[in-house]
C-alpha cells in the first residue's frame, strides 16, 4: 500500500496511555513522501469527531462527517497500524495544516 503525505488513513492507535487518543480512527499523514517511502514508520495526526475549537485543531469534512485533525497529538507509528487508506485532505485543509504546524513548531 502506497502511503502519501496528506492521505487520510484508518489507524489502530491502541494500546495507548493516559490522555493519548485511542481506538481505530482516521488519521492524516503529515510525514513527507520521501520518509513514507523508505521508512517503516510514518508521522500522523489523529482525527476526532468531537472537539472544541482549539488553535491546534483543523476542522475538516469528509464523507459528509465533520471532524478535526488534532495537531496537538501528532505521533510516529509503525505502518503495521494502518488498516486502509480512506481519502485525501483537500487543498484548503492542507494549507491550514501547514500554517498551524509552522506556527506551533517553527515560529
Amino acid at each position: 500500500m502506497e502511503l502519501k503525505q496528506y492521505d487520510i488513513v484508518l489507524v489502530n492507535l491502541d494500546p495507548t496511555i493516559g490522555s493519548e487518543i485511542k481506538k481505530t480512527r482516521p488519521c492524516a499523514i503529515i510525514s513527507p513522501d520521501e520518509m513514507n517511502k523508505y521508512l517503516q514508520t510514518i508521522i500522523i495526526a489523529p482525527m476526532t469527531s468531537q472537539s472544541k475549537n482549539y488553535p491546534t485543531r483543523i476542522e475538516v469534512k469528509h464523507n459528509d462527517k465533520k471532524g478535526w485533525i488534532v495537531l496537538d497529538q501528532i505521533r510516529t507509528i509503525d505502518k503495521q497500524r494502518i488498516v486502509k487508506v480512506l481519502d485525501k485532505l483537500k487543498e484548503k485543509e492542507i494549507t491550514k495544516l501547514k500554517a498551524i504546524i509552522k506556527e506551533t513548531f517553527v515560529d
